[in-house]
């Protein structure tokens, strides 16, 4: 047992230093006063505190020495990450303008008013991380572009709503109203589920994986503000508002 012949070689050697050395460096050198039996022992002097903690740390943590060597060196610039979150920038604008001119192209002048509220959304977003001081990564907009998709999603849902009640009653006044109040349950659910996602990432999340989450719990709050209460704002204020409705240009 390496115990017994520690207590063996600190009998022999009563009286003598015993170095403490870590990494070829000598720690401590305490003086053996007996032997040293069971794999115990105490070192007693003039301490401070500090010093103390340190030893305590070498004995118990001790060394395994390994050589380094450099495989491959490199130096990184600040413009690297520069480049990346402009490249993203620029990779969220033209994504956002595409599904602009997607929707106007399909809906017409509904599509415009989605089109506004997608704007309006995007700036929203951007306002609350501002106003927290946050900083908009590439996780960020990551986030952006996922509710941008989820808003445009809700749109498109309540413009396939009106056209079926369109379709159904040939009343453009009731199609509005019905199409917004059928769609209603089905956006809720869809983002409140996204919702109880994104804060368990936020909340079991670090770094990137936090940034990601946080952009896109506001976006999705913002997503259904601009496409319950926004786009509605434009339909009512658009038709709802005439005496006499024939048509909707959707």
């Amino acid at each position: 047992m390496g115990s017994d012949r520690f207590a063996k070689i600190t009998q022999r050697y009563r009286g003598r230093n015993l170095a403490i050395v870590l990494d070829n460096k000598i720690q401590s050198a305490p003086v053996i006063r007996e032997a040293i039996t069971g794999g115990e022992a105490s070192i007693s002097g003039l301490f401070t505190t500090e010093e103390a903690s340190d030893l305590a740390l070498v004995l118990r943590s001790g060394a395994l020495p390994a050589p380094i060597s450099i495989r491959e060196e490199r130096t990184v610039g600040a413009s690297l990450g520069e480049d990346s979150v402009r490249q993203g920038l620029m990779s969220l604008l033209i994504g956002s303008a595409l599904v602009l001119v997607f929707m106007i192209a399909n809906y017409k002048l509904a599509g415009v008013f989605a089109s506004v509220s997608l704007i309006f959304n995007v700036v929203l977003i951007i306002s609350v991380l501002g106003a927290f001081g946050a900083t908009l990564t590439l996780p960020g907009m990551a986030g952006i572009v996922l509710t941008i998709g989820m808003a445009v999603d809700a749109n498109v849902l309540i413009f396939q709503r009106i056209l079926e009640e369109m379709r159904r009653t040939s009343h453009p006044r009731g199609a509005i109203k019905e199409g917004f109040d059928r769609a209603f349950r089905t956006i809720l659910d869809a983002n409140v589920t996204t919702l109880f996602a994104a804060l368990a990432l936020l909340q079991f999340g670090t770094g990137p994986i936090k940034g990601f989450a946080v952009t896109l719990s506001i976006g999705i709050l913002a997503s259904m503000f601009t496409a319950i209460v926004v786009t509605r704002f434009f339909f009512d204020w658009i038709y709802l508002r005439r005496s006499s409705l024939q048509s909707i240009s959707i």
